[in-house]
């Protein structure tokens, strides 16, 4: 009967060794164990194409950084997930300590990642000198850490190049010098916060109540408030955003300000934990209610405006920075895609109904290629966000990246059946998860309405007409279809931008919502087309071709009365390549 343990129902009368031997559970492989460098040639390929010639240097770095994350990282954000944070509110003696007490599975998973992080100053310059793009490497590293646990992600990144951004530019230096200590080993140490939102809401930031005032004639400020969602709350150093004391009601009476743990003598700052929240998901970050009483901060703004609480360019200069954020958010979104994707294909190879594989079966064979179609897409979407940035790229990459996470959990659990809603298989934990990326950084309308904000101010429309016309200009010959047809919209979507430029203004920002859905479309298709040359050039092969070619039909093309039923089963014929592409048994 195999090495698996016999149950007394496998021995009923119509059960038999060939029935039996379903239930074998080391059958059962999921994405955790695997290394997920090796099993993933689409990354394989995106760095071979980004890396270059420092792609021999980096490549064994990679492959330890896909054992570390699917193996102890992996296994270490189910232990968390069941063994979350806790608030160790006082001492012995009755004293306000408000301290998070991290369980040790995320401890030691922590200590290992920022060990071997790719955003470390030395392994930056390492990879410098042997040619390999950091930045590059960076969203390789991101990457593969989302697909094992984004509440990591988020405890490790939240606001740290923020942070020391600003503090760099308008902390004093001997606050400035400590902020350096806090992050020796990079922005990804887990040792910053932002905290924006109050009970008010987190979108109305003009509404927040929180207020700083000059202690005495000092660089220092004392501020005070109550800051209602708090991520990462066991780190060292905040910005918060308040407004100074006689400063204007309003968005441009908001200054961002740094508070630090501890004062500049080394006592105990003025930051209080309330409570923990109780979230759906990313158990592993600690995210709380946080009251400030009186606490040490500095303004962070020029020094010219000081006297005044800041210069009114207080938030905005903290939006110029979220877009670092957003893209970072939209790669947690792509790293739950890729682990539905890859448990999906793991679970329907093997489990069997109507006497064969779950994934031999056409519908679920469909629903499995566009998993990989949709998830290729947004990789793409999310690697050119960081490579090759613009003012309106982060919002629409977040917008598409953020919501594929949930959708491609929920359609991993559906492909489980009734084990992917319980919480011993993975599935159920991320989409959990995945459920607060289209929160984080802001909601699709915030995200809409930023859109907005960068066409009328920036023209933003512009250099992001010319990227995409740019990427679709490398379509590999071959499939003049699909690039003619990526190129038609591209001039479409000129069209549309401009009659929405021109509607009355609700109804301009209702339609907000279907033009940057089209924006997206768009984009994707235009660098999947960009990647199906590089694939042409590199190998002589045409994979890639055929995601472009299933995402501009599915995305852009004109369904016609048939709504595409009579469309090529191209999805189907070439199954095997499209999956063995995007999976491999590493």
């Amino acid at each position: 009967m195999g090495s698996y343990l016999i149950e007394p129902v496998d021995r009923l009368p119509f059960g038999d060794e060939e029935k039996a031997r379903r239930y074998a559970t080391e059958r059962y492989r999921g994405a955790a164990g695997r290394n997920w460098y090796e099993c993933d040639p689409t990354l394989r390929f995106l760095m071979r194409r980004h890396l270059g010639d420092g792609f021999g240097w980096a490549e064994p770095r990679l492959r330890e950084l896909g054992a570390l994350m699917g193996g102890p990282v992996a296994r270490s954000a189910e232990e968390t997930d069941r063994n979350p944070p806790r608030l160790e509110k006082y001492d012995r003696w009755g004293r306000d300590v408000s301290e998070v007490v991290m369980p040790p599975s995320f401890e030691a998973a922590r200590r290992e990642i920022v060990a071997t992080s790719f955003t470390r100053p030395e392994f930056v310059r390492e990879a410098k000198a042997a040619g390999a793009n950091p930045v590059a490497l960076g969203v390789a590293w991101s990457y593969l850490l989302d697909q094992a646990d984004i509440g990591m992600a988020c405890a490790l990144g939240t606001g740290g190049d923020m942070v020391v951004g600003l503090a760099e530019a308008f902390a004093p230096d001997d606050v400035k010098a400590r902020v350096r200590e806090l992050f020796a080993a990079g922005a990804f140490s887990g040792e910053a916060a932002q905290l924006l939102t109050e009970r008010s809401g987190g979108s109305d930031l003009g509404a927040l109540e929180s207020t700083a005032v000059r202690d005495g004639d000092g660089d220092a400020w004392r501020l005070d408030g109550f800051k209602w969602f708090a991520s990462n709350a066991n780190g060292s150093a905040f910005v918060v955003l308040a407004k100074p004391v006689g400063a204007a009601d309003g968005v441009r009476g908001i200054a961002p300000f740094l508070v630090l743990r501890e004062r500049r003598d080394g006592t105990r700052n003025g930051v209080r934990i309330r409570r923990l929240k109780d979230k759906l998901g990313t158990r592993s970050v600690a995210s709380a209610e946080i009251e400030f009483t009186g606490a040490e901060a500095f303004l962070l703004a020029p020094a010219s405006s000081a006297g005044e609480g800041g210069d009114g360019r207080g938030l905005a200069r903290m939006m110029e920075l979220t877009n670092g954020a957003r893209l970072g958010i939209a790669t947690m979104g792509l790293g739950c895609a890729r682990r539905s994707l890859v448990e999906a294909l793991c679970y329907t190879r093997t489990r069997e109904a109507f006497g064969s594989p779950l994934a031999d079966r056409p519908l679920m064979r469909r629903k499995l290629a566009e998993l990989v179609v949709e998830t290729e897409a947004v990789q793409a979407l999310v690697f050119d966000g960081y490579l090759t940035p613009l003012r309106i790229g982060a919002a629409l990459v977040k917008l598409r990246a953020a919501r594929l996470g949930v959708t491609a959990a929920s359609d991993a659990i559906e492909a489980h059946g009734g084990n992917g809603y319980i919480e011993q298989w993975p599935v159920a934990r991320i989409l959990r998860d995945a459920q607060v990326n289209p929160i984080w950084e802001g909601g699709d309308n915030v995200l809409c309405l930023d859109v907005r904000r960068a066409i009328e101010r920036q023209d933003a429309h512009e250099p992001f007409l010319a990227r995409v016309a740019e990427a679709a200009g490398r379509a590999p010959s071959g499939d003049d279809a699909t690039a003619a047809l990526v190129r038609d919209r591209i001039g479409h979507l000129r069209e549309a931008i401009e009659v929405w430029r021109g509607l009355e203004k609700s109804v301009a920002e209702a339609r907000l919502y279907p033009l940057a859905q089209y924006m997206a479309d768009v984009y994707a298709a235009a660098l999947l087309l960009e990647q199906a040359g590089w694939e042409r050039e590199d190998a002589g092969t045409d994979r890639k071709a055929l995601v472009a070619r299933l995402y501009a039909r599915a995305h852009l093309a004109d369904q016609g009365p048939l709504r595409g039923i009579d469309a090529p089963a191209e999805d189907l014929e070439r199954f095997d390549e499209l999956v063995g592409g995007a999976f491999t048994e590493g």
